[in-house]
């Protein structure tokens, strides 16, 4: 019997219209166009207005990525969405976005695994199409990371935005995705996380302590160490060699982090996807988003080899090493 592959037929992103560049945050936050562009590369980030949620985001990327695929919505088998920022809490995003596309009746499910939840969707993914199980899946990292922002903490404010992309995967004989890693380590919690939810409660603070907290020197010292390893697992679980890759498009948090990531694969940063000038930390949606402006500028084609990895709270970090 043949191996059977995931692959991905196509990309599709969606990013709201309201933009807010370092500048626009100089006028309300003690901060600079240097001060962060020096410390993270960002200039600015999408924002979503009132009544604009995930599940918006979500929708138009997920409907660009099966345009793009010539994929019709009640063709799909699953939907898995990555988000912390669902648009309530049950049923999930994953179920709304489905009614909204018209795929009704397939699996659909939601995966929080914080900026690491599109791999983490991936590498699920990936799982039931080997297994047989599906045929073509839908994959979708969406966030309003924005709406928990305490606009007047400036470490924190001036990092994150909102966006969304997705990939719709479809069975294959030929290698698509080689392999995917995925990890968590609870005991790092207290480093980044937000102290708020069902069962603990909420806050007698404004937006109810909806808010990220962050101890960013040491979320930074984590993520590169761990980064690094990671590397080397996943080239090693797909029996490749770092001087086989042909991209590397990691989660936009920080230009430091990514390039010390590139560095450790002896990568130039020509041969890295950067957006976190244009887009900010968007979470779950970084990496797709990456991906699809990757594809659709044409830098990105058939047949290179993409190594996608990612870092977040929990703190979990997930990869996935794949043939495009």
């Amino acid at each position: 019997m043949a191996q059977i592959y995931s692959r991905i037929m196509a990309t599709g992103s969606a990013l709201p219209e309201r933009v807010l560049t370092n500048a626009d945050l100089e006028k309300f936050v003690d901060t600079s166009d240097e001060w962060i562009h020096s410390r993270t590369g960002i200039r600015q980030r999408h924002v979503v207005v009132e009544g604009e949620t995930t599940g918006d985001l979500a929708t138009l990327a997920a409907q660009r990525a099966l345009d793009a695929a010539g994929v019709k919505a009640a063709d799909l088998d699953l939907i898995i969405l990555g988000t912390t920022t669902p648009d309530i809490i049950f049923p999930s995003t994953a179920c709304l976005v489905q009614h909204r596309l018209g795929a009704n009746g397939c699996a659909a499910f939601d995966v929080n695994a914080a900026c690491s939840g599109f791999v983490y969707a991936l590498g699920i993914a990936d799982k039931f199409i080997r297994s047989g199980q599906s045929k073509k899946v839908l994959v979708i990292g969406a966030e309003t990371l924005t709406r928990m922002v305490d606009w007047t903490e400036r470490e924190t404010c001036v990092l994150f935005g909102d966006g969304a992309g997705a990939v719709v995967l479809e069975a294959s004989d030929e290698p698509g995705i080689y392999a995917t890693c995925l990890h968590a380590d609870g005991g790092h919690k207290e480093l980044l996380y937000n102290p708020v939810g069902v069962s603990v409660g909420f806050k007698d603070e404004p937006n109810h302590g909806v808010r990220i907290r962050m101890s960013g020197r040491e979320v930074f010292k984590v993520a590169v160490k761990t980064l690094d390893s990671l590397v080397e697992e996943t080239l090693n679980a797909a029996g490749m060699d770092a001087s086989q890759l042909d991209w590397l498009i990691p989660h936009q948090a920080n230009l430091r982090i990514i390039e010390a990531t590139a560095k450790r694969l002896n990568m130039p940063m020509e041969q890295v996807i950067v957006t976190v000038d244009k887009h900010a930390n968007t979470s779950s949606g970084s990496v797709p988003l990456a991906l699809d402006f990757a594809v659709r500028s044409g830098k990105v084609k058939r047949g290179q080899n993409l190594l996608l990895e990612a870092f977040g709270g929990g703190f979990t970090w997930a990869s996935a090493l794949l043939r495009y």
